[in-house]
């Protein structure tokens, strides 16, 4: 069955301890749930335990360029309504920017340029499309976990950083 506390899903958790276990890098979670596998967490609920309580965005920008050479686990609210519920489930007000496609894409920029050459990362969603080629990363390995029923699969994609160029986007 699916559940919020994704690495607890069993193909997806043995998935990332695996991969986790491949590097001796630095491994974040931007969005970690309360999922203690990265060496450093972050979770926008102040309730949930993690080294950080700040917005994805924020606690990735504290990092350097190319500061990460294990790994990212991505794995943020994967829909509009997930982030609305989220939001309100603290007391936060969802807005326009929090809702669109660069509440994502935003996040993504910002794992590439935290991200070393090697690094992995290890997206959850409803779609593969993880941070992308256009972004310096390859794809490597998919995890398709169905939950039966109605339920949408959780789709896990693993991504290696082979571009190390920094570029700037313009939007």
């Amino acid at each position: 069955m699916p559940s919020s506390a994704t690495f607890d899903i069993g193909p997806i958790g043995d998935l990332v301890t695996e991969e986790y276990h491949k590097s001796d890098g630095l491994w974040i979670d931007p969005y970690s749930g309360g999922a203690t596998v990265a060496d450093v967490t972050n979770d926008l609920n102040p309730e949930i335990e993690s080294d950080y309580t700040m917005q994805a965005l924020d606690f990735l920008k504290q990092y350097d360029d190319r500061e990460i050479d294990g790994g990212v686990l991505f794995d943020p609210p994967y829909s509009p309504r997930q982030i609305k519920e989220v939001y309100d489930s603290i007391g936060l007000e969802t807005s326009i920017e929090t809702t669109q496609a660069t509440f994502w894409s935003d996040v993504k920029d910002e794992i590439e340029r935290v991200c070393s050459s090697g690094a992995t990362v290890i997206s959850c969603g409803w779609n593969s499309g993880g941070v992308g080629k256009t972004r310096g990363f390859e794809r490597r390995r998919i995890l398709l976990v169905p939950h039966g029923g109605q339920h949408n699969d959780t789709i896990v994609t693993v991504e290696d950083r082979t571009r190390t160029e920094l570029f700037e986007f313009v939007r």
